[in-house]
């Protein structure tokens, strides 16, 4: 890793020469150990379950990750930082005596493989005393393959020049438009994994994700008064095609221009209200009131870190009413884009296919499942949400791209929908949150809103959050844009787990309209205090 600070010119004279340097010898050493990984996986793989089975392991698998990571920052025209980081190793996960055990290492030789297997099998029989439950494992069919992730420019080949001129573009544009402040950032990561089984599967995947990212203040200096706006920038699993797709420089005036009006907008009076929510704010929304809610593992109170279990217990399967007739949300691993995607999971189960319907037409009707779980709640197989940060971490169940399927009428739009509201607020762009230790009461903010009246907008609102329990939102939900104004957003780190992980996942959201949603303002709650900020949002960049 390495670290500078410095203004455009120094960097454009100095550290791009040996910064592209260093950063290139990186990559290139990466890729040339992958390629002695491809070469010298089969023989570690027979090494590593061979030695499990030997030891009594009744199912293994062995898993090798390499693990790339860049990341950029400026602020105004200075560069903050450019950090790098790699790392490779391996895992041997056994089941033996009904119980998980489990080893990793940065030694990939055939001995060192060979050995970890016998610490997992050490530690799974460690386990037999105190065990509540035999861990039953569903059988899986053998898969041999690889799936490389389409990417039209390796974002890791790309000049370190090349990243830094566009983020001080992005700022340049956003003080040209009058910020006072403004900062932009990139990360970029790839995954490259190998998977082999007791089942027999040998599989080979990679994939590679980014996302750039911005946000802009202005400043009242007679009132002491400051508003921000980030910007509202998806994620991708794609190349460097996604940030050139993207009008970040325009974005950033655009953004520079909403901040100032959020500046001497008036302050919103609380009460019920109907909200049409835009996909920019709505995909955190679903991710904590349904994403979260409907991962099996809380649901059965066997993980509570990040925000608890879960109100979704396995007796509302197939009978809670969870939303409004009109709306369903598909999990899946299998949408181009979507950076949870990808051909198998880390448990080796292929993910076409296991697309399901976690809502359908308002009813709660799956749950999100890793291998051995779905015996429990009497399914017969996991739907391939099994995922591993890096190669020393176990496969927990984790989050698939989880989307609100659109209106059935394309030709429903956020306009049409705002055109059916007599008062009312548009919200876009996420900021906090906070939601209960079940999953059920929660409120958002946002970036931005503007008020309805009589069907249109009628200026912009500070000072606005909405609140209320996963149920009664999602029945109050009447109105759902069409097919065209389908978006999708996500994070590049949703955080479970003890220790904890961190995972990608995408949400597809359309405007959505909600009746009689209590707002609240924000500035009132705390005493007047915050009245001239924006509050606390940077838990949504790192811990989704």
């Amino acid at each position: 890793m390495f670290r500078r600070k410095c203004d455009r010119r120094d960097w454009l004279k100095t550290a791009t020469v040996g910064g592209v340097a260093v950063l290139a010898a990186r990559w290139d050493l990466s890729a040339a150990r992958a390629t002695e990984v491809d070469d010298r996986f089969p023989r570690l793989a027979d090494a590593a379950l061979g030695r499990a089975r030997s030891l009594g392991a009744t199912f293994a698998d062995f898993r090798i990750m390499q693990t790339e990571t860049e990341s950029l920052f400026v602020r105004e025209q200075m560069v903050q930082g450019v950090s790098a980081a790699t790392s490779l190793g391996c895992a041997v996960r056994v089941v033996c005596d009904g119980a998980w055990g489990f080893a990793a290492s940065e030694d990939l030789s055939e001995e060192g493989v060979a050995r970890l297997a016998a610490e997992a099998i050490l530690i799974a029989r460690a386990q037999a005393g105190w065990r509540k439950r035999r861990v039953e494992i569903e059988p899986l069919p053998k898969h041999v393959g690889r799936f490389d992730q389409p990417a039209e420019i390796d974002p890791f080949a790309m000049p370190l020049e090349k990243k830094v001129e566009t983020l001080l573009g992005i700022t340049a544009a956003a003080q040209k438009s009058g910020a006072n402040f403004c900062q932009a950032s990139l990360e970029q990561v790839r995954e490259r994994t190998w998977i082999a089984n007791t089942f027999g599967s040998r599989i080979a995947q990679s994939r590679v994700r980014l996302q750039p990212g911005f946000a802009v203040t202005v400043t009242d200096a007679k009132t002491g008064r400051f508003a921000t706006r980030e910007g509202s920038v998806p994620p991708r699993a794609a190349g460097w095609e996604h940030v050139t797709s993207l009008p970040l420089a325009g974005d950033a005036a655009r953004a520079v221009e909403e901040a100032r009006e959020k500046l001497v907008a008036p302050s919103v009076e609380p009460g019920r209200k109907d909200l049409v929510i835009a996909p920019s704010n709505l995909w955190l929304t679903i991710h904590e009131t349904v994403g979260h809610p409907t991962e099996l593992d809380r649901a059965l109170g066997d993980e509570a870190n990040f925000a608890g279990t879960s109100f979704c217990t396995p007796d509302k399967l197939d009978q809670l009413r969870y939303a409004s007739d009109i709306v369903s949300f598909r999990g899946e691993r299998t949408e181009p884009g979507g950076v949870a995607t990808t051909a198998f999971d880390d448990d080796g189960v292929p993910t076409a296919g296991r697309e399901f319907f976690i809502v359908e037409n308002g009813v709660f009707r799956s749950y999100q499942m890793a291998l051995g779980q779905a015996g429990r709640i009497g399914r017969e197989a996991s739907n391939a949400c099994g995922y591993a940060e890096s190669f020393d971490a176990f496969p927990l169940q984790r989050m698939p791209n989880i989307s609100l399927e659109p209106g059935r009428d394309p030709a429903v739009t956020k306009e049409s929908l705002i055109a059916d509201i007599d008062d009312g607020i548009l919200v876009e762009g996420n900021g906090s949150w906070s939601i209960d230790q079940q999953r059920y009461n929660f409120q958002f903010t946002g970036q931005v809103f503007h008020r309805i009246k009589n069907g249109k907008l009628a200026g912009m609102l500070r000072d606005v959050a909405y609140q209320g329990n996963s149920v009664d939102f999602w029945n109050a939900c009447d109105g759902l844009g069409g097919r065209p104004s389908r978006e999708l957003y996500g994070a590049l780190h949703c955080g479970k787990g003890q220790p904890q992980q961190a995972a990608p996942v995408s949400h597809g959201a359309v405007p959505a309209r909600f009746r009689g949603i209590n707002v609240l303002n924000t500035a009132e709650q705390a005493g007047g205090k915050t009245a001239g900020c924006e509050g606390c949002r940077g838990v949504v960049r790192r811990w989704a």
